[in-house]
Parts: C-alpha cells; sequence; structure tokens
C-alpha cells in the first residue's frame, strides 16, 4: 500500500537518474513500476524506493531484472491499472 506522493517520489527520482520506463498506481493500491538503465543506476534507484520520500513507510519493494526492451524514450506516469 502507498500512501499519496509516492508515485510522483518515483517518477523524480527515475528522472534524476535518467532511467526510462513509466510508474503507475495499481488498483489494489500498490505502485508499479518499470525503468531501464544501467544496473548500476538501477541499483541506485531500488535503494531510493526502498526508503521512498520524506515521513514514508515503504513495506516491501518486489523487483525483476529483466532485459531492456529499448521501448521507452523518457520516464512517464500512466493511469491506473
Amino acid at each position: 500500500m502507498q500512501g499519496v506522493g509516492f508515485r510522483q517520489f518515483v517518477f523524480t527520482t527515475a528522472v534524476k537518474l535518467n532511467l526510462c520506463g513509466w510508474v503507475r498506481n495499481t488498483y489494489d493500491g500498490d505502485v508499479e513500476v518499470v525503468a531501464e538503465g544501467s544496473p548500476d543506476v538501477l541499483d541506485e534507484f531500488l535503494t531510493a524506493l526502498r526508503k521512498g520520500p520524506r515521513m514514508a513507510f515503504v513495506t516491501n519493494v518486489y523487483y525483476d531484472y529483466l532485459p531492456a526492451s529499448g521501448e521507452f524514450s523518457d520516464f512517464r506516469v500512466r493511469s491506473t491499472g
């Protein structure tokens, strides 16, 4: 479960790290992220997501490393899905 502002935190962090992909809220209250970048930068991104924004309480971050698709040219916020 995520609180108000987590999706924006993910977006801002991804843009700062020059990642490509997207973030969206899910109907069950989670946040889903697809991000492409170098392994070192993705590790930095995961560290930031585990911490979350100020005043956040992050309980879990589940992730998989998959081959990059190359389909993304920037990072975007998507509609809830």
